[in-house]
């Protein structure tokens, strides 16, 4: 153990990862406020999906201008209530259009925190 630092278990967890569409980022984070979330990250990211001959439209510019901009949100959460959050995600970005998104969940490893100790 480090000196002055303690480790806390944690109960089991879940990562889960929402690509969205730069618009519904807000929407989706004040939809998520209730949520029994550990930690949330965001960020802005370029991607594709199924957009299957968006890039061939642009074979002659630069590849990387073809990618479409989107918000990764990274959320963990306690396993037991993983599913609770996807059913909000859902809810909240779903616009039955191409391109709303895609939700990933991953197994994470038991965290251990480390919090300053008294001494």
């Amino acid at each position: 153990m480090m000196a002055g630092k303690q480790l806390l278990k944690a109960t089991p967890m879940r990562q889960v990862i929402a690509i969205v569409k730069p618009y519904l980022a807000e929407k989706i984070l004040e939809g998520l406020r209730l949520a029994p979330l550990e930690a949330v990250h965001v960020r802005e990211v370029k991607g594709m999906g199924r957009q299957k001959s968006y890039l061939d439209q642009y074979s002659e510019s630069e590849y990387s201008e073809a990618f479409l901009p989107k918000v990764e949100i990274t959320a963990w959460v306690e396993d037991a209530r993983c599913e609770e959050v996807v059913r909000k995600l859902v809810e909240v970005a779903r616009t039955g259009r191409m391109g709303d998104g895609k939700i990933l969940v991953l197994a994470a490893e038991t965290p251990e925190t480390l919090i300053a100790s008294k001494h």
